[in-house]
């Protein structure tokens, strides 16, 4: 029998989850030091066994395909889905640009003299590990992996259950790869069932952050169910506002574009806001540009009264990821951006108008991570940004916000060089701070 003192050990068994995101822990430690040459020929060891394996993966996402269709999976998705040589190819590219880009880890962001033998430096580091969580894109996975090696980190990847064939290709051809080219074991691993998810949710001593792409309701659900720090990508309800003063040739062009350059993504336009004063004359051209790709106008009842067809708007806050979208007649600039503010999704929003203090304010006024003026939402992109693809777009505030790319995965921490410094000596006077900065 055991002595009333006597400790009682209890052994844990970790889950197969567990004990992965346990050894993506371990290998966040090693990737958090690799030198930019290692990443980098990592990086393009990636790249070539993308085109090495593309037959092969390829035929993975055929599999996806065909069950997306026996599933009859909403086409937004299934165009999502898609995996094709095209995909591989820009990828392959996102790849290789992203080794040129800056390392963004070890970057010194402050130096401070403290006292002449006492110096302050601040410095950019990886997080640790992610937890990313995205939807039917298997691009997005090879984009997210290439991001956290390159920004020093490991990662717990979850893709959708109709991406799981090319899901599991990609990550194994992506996690052989970088072995080979140096990287440690466990720094990347892929989540497949919605067990992990919930799991992982609990898992604050592994997993450093978590990202989940989706809905708004399945980005609360998230942040309600775990400690551990979220960053919210939620839904994209982009709005284009056709100012009075707008060029209407370049309106049409902006909107087209906005709405149908490609409908299934999350800076899409989705509701267009029209000058009352320009409303009669501009709302039919606008519908008969929309109409070249069949787009569905939904209106507000002063929208109807002049585009006939026009169906009823349900909600102001709904993302299509279609051809369809929502137009609302305002009665000026300061309508419309209230409207953005109490209807949109904080990530993207652009103004189309000649004069430009009213371009100023609506840049300043609305509260979105992306705000454009005279240019399509469809720019509101990591890769198009320079960012070297993204993550997600991130339409909270704190750490980042807006394009999750390189500098959206580092923290930084403090480092203090001293000789033999104590803090007795400048609470008694004896010796004072200088503070002096350095960089």
């Amino acid at each position: 029998m055991y002595g009333m003192n006597q400790e009682v050990k209890v052994i844990h068994l970790m889950t197969d989850f567990e004990q992965r995101a346990y050894e993506a822990k371990q290998a966040s430690f090693a990737t958090a030091v690799l030198d930019t040459q290692t990443k980098n020929q990592a990086l393009l060891r990636i790249a070539d066994a993308l085109l090495e394996n593309q037959e092969a993966i390829i035929a993975e996402n055929r599999k996806d395909m065909e069950e997306a269709v026996k599933t009859d999976l909403p086409m937004p998705l299934q165009k999502r889905l898609l995996f094709d040589e095209k995909k591989i190819k820009d990828v392959v590219e996102g790849l290789k640009s992203l080794t040129k880009l800056d390392d963004p880890v070890g970057r010194v962001l402050l130096k401070t003299e403290m006292d002449d033998d006492l110096v302050l430096t601040r410095v950019s580091c990886p997080i640790g590990v992610l937890g990313i969580i995205f939807e039917s894109r298997p691009d997005a996975l090879v984009q997210i992996a290439s991001l956290a090696l390159k920004s020093g980190n490991a990662c717990c990847l979850k893709g959708g259950s109709e991406a799981r064939h090319t899901n599991r290709i990609l990550t194994d051809v992506i996690e052989k790869a970088s072995l080979e080219a140096g990287m440690p074991k466990g720094w990347i691993t892929l989540m497949e069932s919605r067990n992990d998810v919930a799991e992982m949710l609990l898992l604050d001593q592994y997993i450093d952050l978590i990202i989940p792409r989706g809905s708004n309701a399945f980005v609360q659900y998230i942040m309600q169910h775990s400690s551990i720090p979220v960053m919210g990508h939620a839904d994209g309800v982009c709005h284009l506002y056709i100012h009075e003063k707008a060029d209407q040739d370049m309106a049409l062009k902006l909107a087209f574009d906005s709405k149908t350059q490609y409908v299934a993504v999350c800076n899409a336009c989705e509701t267009m806001l029209v000058d009352e004063s320009i409303a009669a004359e501009f709302l039919p051209k606008l519908a008969q540009k929309l109409s070249e790709k069949n787009v569905v106008i939904h209106g507000c009842e002063k929208t109807r009264a002049i585009l006939k067809d026009a169906l009823e708007v349900e909600e102001w806050h709904h993302e299509y990821l279609d051809y369809e979208v929502s137009i609302k007649i305002v009665s000026g600039e300061e309508e419309a951006i209230a409207h953005i503010n109490k209807y949109g999704s904080g990530h993207t929003d652009a103004i189309v108008t000649a004069d430009k203090d009213a371009a100023e304010e609506f840049l300043n006024r609305v509260d979105s991570g992306n705000t454009f003026w005279n240019c399509s939402t469809r720019f509101s992109d990591g890769f198009k940004y320079g960012f070297g693809a993204e993550v997600g777009i991130s339409t909270s505030k704190l750490h980042a916000r807006g394009p999750v790319g390189l500098e959206g995965l580092v923290t930084y921490k403090y480092k203090i060089v001293g000789n033999g410094n104590i803090v007795a000596d400048y609470a008694s006077g004896q010796k004072s701070f200088t503070h002096k900065h350095i960089i």
